[in-house]
């Protein structure tokens, strides 16, 4: 297989969220540009309406009359998070220090998901949360009101629920100081700094100084890492040829798949490093080496935990063994990414054996694979298998693929068309 051209992936998925969010909160006018127009984030656009914020039609340039931090009003019907475990946990933060309440719905698989590790510490800051279902998912209830300040050491690395926390301060205006025993994602802290809000960051340490107010603000959404991992994953298992990514956000909390593809041995490089609203962005240009296993250990994991899927079907045509551990956090996914990987990885042909926090593969060189994919809904599953099977040779059956709107709409026809 040759892989040749240009691709520039969608935008940002957890930037997008969040610049949509804040434009919300914030005062005056915010243009967003190249926000990302997929369904995740069409859910937070949606839950933002329903609380009554100036929300217009998604677009290459989305313009957002915020209406400061106290602007939302209580909604006269459920907030529907669709897939969107971001939408549902930051929103949550919003609504918790706002005076009224908001029931919380999602699809079955959000419905799934772990809201409690969010609950928790709001719940200390003076929120009230009402759970319908077994156990801490969807359908929630969140009571907001007047909060008190919060000192939080965080269960989980997540930066969703760091960022909730940070939210749930900024509206209340109370202090916040979250700390974490691994760095996570900090596209939150990186915004809230561009907009006028008082944050101390430390080693391990983020720190909220309540100010009142929340600045508007201009946001260029870069390429989403998670989206360009697979087209890199493509580029390294091909036998000739390269890819550019362009536009691509390369925030080190969110490149640790790059740095693995490295690792493995494929020719990875970044052009025209410059920064763009607050983050690196790189040209990342991509083509086939040796490709060997590799080690991926918990430190890794919060910088690559949604391209884990797309490191294993790497893993399945290199030589040798990759091990995953520390990455407990998969099982609470859109799916059991740790249980989907490996039960398809074996159903295509690949050895492959489940950890209780991660996952081994056995790979054997670049060959074809062969077999039926169950997605579980999971969009990072469809893409992980399609690139799989976009080996000649390969006659991989994808059981949903249109589950990729999730993040990334026009993923099946970006990856016909570099395919050489």
């Amino acid at each position: 297989m040759r892989v040749d051209g240009v691709v520039r992936v969608p935008g940002h998925k957890s930037i997008s969220h969040r610049a949509l969010m804040l434009g919300a909160l914030g005062d005056g006018v915010s243009r967003v540009r190249g926000v990302l127009q997929s369904l995740d984030v069409q859910s937070t656009a949606g839950v933002l309406r329903a609380l009554g914020a100036s929300m217009p039609a998604l677009g290459e340039e989305t313009v957002i009359r915020g209406g400061g931090l106290h602007g939302l009003r209580a909604p006269r019907a459920d907030l529907d998070c669709g897939n969107s475990g971001t939408s549902a946990r930051l929103l949550a933060g919003i609504v918790a220090g706002s005076p009224f309440s908001g029931r919380f719905v999602g699809d079955a698989s959000l419905s799934r998901r772990p809201m409690g590790r969010v609950a928790r510490p709001l719940t200390q800051m003076g929120a009230r949360f009402a759970f319908e279902g077994e156990g801490e998912g969807l359908p929630m209830t969140v009571h907001g009101g007047r909060l008190q300040g919060l000192t939080w050491h965080m269960e989980h690395a997540s930066a969703q629920v760091k960022s909730a926390l940070l939210l749930a301060g900024l509206v209340a205006d109370v202090p916040v100081e979250v700390h974490e025993r691994t760095p996570t994602r900090d596209h939150t802290e990186r915004m809230f700094a561009g907009r006028g809000v008082d944050l101390r960051v430390e080693e391990g340490v983020v720190a909220l100084v309540p100010t009142g107010r929340l600045d508007a603000g201009d946001q260029l959404v870069p390429a989403d890492p998670s989206s360009a991992a697979f087209f890199a994953a493509l580029a390294a298992i091909a036998d000739a040829g390269q890819l550019a990514l362009d536009d691509v956000c390369i925030n080190p909390t969110r490149a640790g798949a790059f740095r693995v593809l490295r690792r493995m041995g494929a020719l990875l490089a970044y052009e025209d490093r410059r920064t763009e609203g607050g983050e690196e962005v790189a040209r990342i240009v991509v083509g086939p080496g040796g490709l060997r296993g590799a080690v991926i250990e918990g430190g890794d994991v919060p910088s690559l935990v949604d391209e884990l899927p797309v490191l294993a079907c790497v893993a399945a045509c290199a030589e040798g063994e990759t091990r995953v551990t520390g990455a407990g956090e998969l099982r609470v996914k859109e799916s059991d990414r740790i249980k989907a990987i490996v039960e398809n990885l074996r159903a295509v042909g690949a050895a492959a054996e489940e950890l209780p926090d991660g996952f081994v593969v056995r790979g054997s060189g670049r060959r074809p694979f062969t077999g039926r994919v169950k997605t579980h809904g999971d969009h990072r599953i469809a893409m992980a298998f399609g690139v799989l099977g976009a080996i000649p040779g390969s006659e991989i059956t994808i059981d949903d693929p249109a589950c990729a709107a999730v993040s990334f709409p026009t993923f099946w026809e970006e990856l016909a068309r570099v395919r050489g």
